[in-house]
């Protein structure tokens, strides 16, 4: 796992409660940004992935999986060979299954010889992605860069929701493909006086917002496509925190077979937002941007 930089040894004249705060501070980071690696790099986590395969209505096999696999109106179906099996829901299956219809980001996941396979529906496909332990891009992964964590980038905001939730539609990593989602509203706050805002989602707990977002630092020292804040619910007075410490990139910055949304238009930032994650170690080997892939029937 990587280590964060080192913060500046403290000035003389900083009141040693001052460096004791910063210091908590720092290690209450150092802790979170360790989970959220731990997470990325699970045996089965999105390091693991070793491709992105689109379903259509023709049944196909699928380098490396047993069975062939198809879709349409009545969901997702594998048939699989003699000598072939699945486990879901930790039982065998053999002979055709019928997965049904998935919905929208959602998922489930079935065992393999030497893995696990995602069966997923993104922006309207249906999509298959195994996941190995063994894939070198999660053998070998090391951590990723950051900066270091400041309480300058610990900003006061305020939510100001809309009148009804607005569906919003993003592009996504993959070329030609789309997400919707809802926005409640947006979180209003300033750097260095200068007024921002920014379109927020629907968290993963109840009440949190979620924040997709580019500024000045995106194909500089941060990755060019998204990154991402979650934000915890606003108070009564629609007081937030946005910290852009916790600024993470999704799983696009990683790998060739994610399906990342990319933020709205309006929240490209006209600052540098020195903070947070920064290009994986992945990403910056030889320099050149990362391919785009296509969905079915588009440019592919």
């Amino acid at each position: 796992m990587t280590r964060p930089h080192p913060l500046p040894a403290a000035t003389p004249d900083v009141p040693e409660a001052a460096e004791a705060q910063v210091d908590a501070f720092t290690l209450e980071w150092r802790e979170w940004h360790r989970r959220h690696e731990e997470t990325l790099a699970a045996p089965h986590g999105f390091l693991a992935v070793t491709g992105l395969h689109w379903l259509t209505d023709r049944p196909e096999r699928v380098a490396d999986l047993p069975g062939r696999w198809h879709t349409g109106a009545d969901g997702v179906v594998v048939d699989l060979s003699d000598g072939e099996e699945l486990l879901v829901d930790g039982e065998p299956v053999t002979g055709r299954h019928e997965f049904g219809p998935i919905p929208e980001r959602g998922g489930v996941t079935v065992g393999f010889d030497g893995g696990v396979l995602e069966i997923a529906r993104r922006g309207g496909y249906d999509i298959l992605r195994p996941r190995r332990p063994d894939h070198p891009l999660r053998t070998a992964f090391r951590g990723t860069p950051t900066y270091p964590p400041t309480t300058r980038w610990v900003l006061s905001g305020r939510f100001v929701p809309f009148d009804s939730p607005r569906p919003t539609t993003v592009g996504a990593a993959v070329e030609g493909l789309q997400h919707v989602y809802d926005a409640p509203g947006t979180i209003e706050f300033t750097v260095d006086g200068v007024p921002l805002r920014l379109t927020a989602f629907n968290g993963w707990s109840p009440g949190s917002l979620s924040v997709l977002f580019t500024d000045e630092t995106s194909g500089v020292t941060t990755y060019a496509a998204n990154r991402a804040l979650s934000v915890d619910p606003p108070d009564e007075q629609g007081r937030v925190t946005v910290d852009f410490n916790r600024a993470t990139n999704l799983p696009c910055a990683y790998t060739d077979f994610a399906t990342c949304p990319l933020p709205p238009a309006e929240n490209r930032l006209p600052v540098a937002v020195e903070a947070g994650e920064q290009i994986p170690y992945e990403r910056r080997a030889d320099g050149v941007p990362p391919p785009q892939h296509s969905t079915p029937g588009r440019n592919s």
